[in-house]
Parts: structure tokens; sequence; C-alpha cells
């Protein structure tokens, strides 16, 4: 940790506790797509995005308001002025950058094809006509099979949701899934012995989080900021060792023990430590 970013987490918070009438963000994420942003079993939204977008908050002096929304809703929303910021895996593309503007990317992706754990199909064979694959609406995984495999005789099945694509994909109602990796793999220590990861297409993708259309509200530079400092506080990566890679039952556990240090006590730095510490073996 630098000496320099705890002097920059010191000086935020108390900005932060000094400023009044913070103005309040209405944060929009799909928050059905584990480890990135998901719904616990006592209903609290956590994952990957959301704490970012909390701590972000924090450091730039601002409240957020976060709102489940369908993926495939979010931009629209955005465009009507019914949210603030996107928060929910996007892929940085240049069709969306037409209608929003996106943040720095802050994650590389590729996309991964989920099958049934002994079904023995490979790439080559869930690409082969007359299969069935499925994707969420309006994601990149739907546009990439759109693309590349229903001109080989595929049928594209879209979810409102990943999670309800893995119900389908265990009851064999489709043969595949296309998912981004680390959502897949999540999914695959999920129901670890029922579903596998049959291969990864590199697609070379980037998320970004996303705001209106030449950032009216100026939200870019303090989510460029805040993201800066929290990878200079080591905060970043400790998310990163927090979400990825532990069982979502090890995580929720994990993040109710601690999430009052960033929402109470307004703490990323040390929210962060306790997630992990709690987490490590």
């Amino acid at each position: 940790m630098k000496v320099v970013g705890v002097a920059v987490l010191m000086a935020v918070l108390l900005a932060g506790c000094l400023a009044l009438g913070q103005p309040k963000y209405i944060v929009l994420s799909d928050i059905a797509w584990a480890p990135f942003e998901w719904v616990s079993e006592k209903g609290a939204y956590l994952g990957f995005d959301l704490d970012v977008m909390r701590a972000i908050a924090i450091l730039e002096g601002f409240e957020i308001e976060l709102r489940d929304t369908p993926f495939d809703s979010i931009i629209p929303a955005i465009i009507a002025g019914r949210g603030d910021i996107g928060a929910s895996g996007f892929t940085i593309t240049e069709e969306r950058a037409l209608v929003i503007n996106f943040s720095e990317a802050y994650w590389d992706s590729n996309q991964a094809v989920v099958v049934r754990a002994g079904s023995g199909l490979d790439l080559d064979m869930v690409a082969s006509p007359g299969r069935l694959v499925g994707a969420q609406r309006g994601t990149t995984g739907s546009f990439w099979i759109e693309d590349e495999w229903v001109p080989l005789g595929v049928t594209l099945v879209e979810y409102e949701t990943y999670p309800e694509a893995i119900l389908d994909l265990l009851a064999g109602r489709i043969d595949g899934i296309v998912q981004d990796v680390d959502p897949s793999k999540m999914a695959v220590l999920q129901y670890k012995g029922q579903i596998e990861i049959a291969g990864v297409v590199d697609t070379g993708e980037q998320f970004g989080f996303l705001v209106a259309k030449d950032d009216p509200k100026e939200l870019l530079p303090r989510i460029h900021r805040g993201v800066a400092t929290l990878k200079d506080l080591g905060v970043w990566d400790l998310l990163i060792e927090a979400y990825f890679g532990p069982s979502l039952g090890a995580i929720e556990s994990a993040w109710e023990k601690c999430i009052d240090i960033l929402l109470v006590d307004r703490d990323p730095l040390r929210y962060a430590q306790c997630l992990t510490a709690e987490l490590r073996p």
C-alpha cells in the first residue's frame, strides 16, 4: 500500500464527512450475474461492480441508489434519464458508444461456452446444425451466436437472465450457453459436477461503466478518479481476490460480516481488507 494512497483516502473521507447535501445518482445493474452482481440469499445486492460503485461514491463524495434492471433495458433507461450510471459488465462496443458514453475499460473478457457435464460436447459440436444455444438478451454473447453460429444452423435461444439459461441447460432444453468467462467459472463452481466449460472463444472484449451521451452530469471524471484511487490503495486487487475464486456462499458470508465497514464507516480499504481476510484459508 502506498503512503500517498492513504493520504488521498483520508482527505477524501474527511471531505465526505464535511459535505452537506451530497448528490445522489441512480446506478442501474442487472443484479443476476455473479460475481459482478447478484442478490444474496438474504436479498442483499453484492458483487464486484456494485462494491466498486459504492466505494467510488464514498471517495468522490456522492450517494448512489442501486436499482435492479433487466440488462437490455439499462441503456434505454440511461438515454431516457431514468438512471445515471450503468454498472453491469457492459462490453464497450462502437454501436453502444453511439448512444451512450463509456468509462475507461476496467475489465478484460472473452466468451465461454458452457455445456452439461459429461455431455462430451466440444466447441465444434455445439456449433453444429440443429443445436440450441442460449444467451442473455442484449449481451455480446447473444450477438456473437447470431453472427457466428446461427449461419451454421445453430438456433439462438434468448433469456432475460443467464441463471434462467443455466436452468434450461440443466434440464436439457438447450445444448449450451455462451457467456463471459468469469461468470461462467462462477456458474461451474455453483453447479459443481453439473455443468462445465467446453471451450473459450477469444473475443477480446473490455467492460466499461456507462453514462448518458456527452456525460451531462460530469460523472466520468469522478468514476475515473475513483477507480484510480481504488487501484492506488490496493482496494481494487483485494476486491478481485474476494470476488473471483471463492464460492457464492463464502462470499455472501464474508460480505455480511464486513459490509458495514463500507456502508456505515465508509472505509473502502478496511472493508476490502476485511472481506479478503474472511475468505482466505
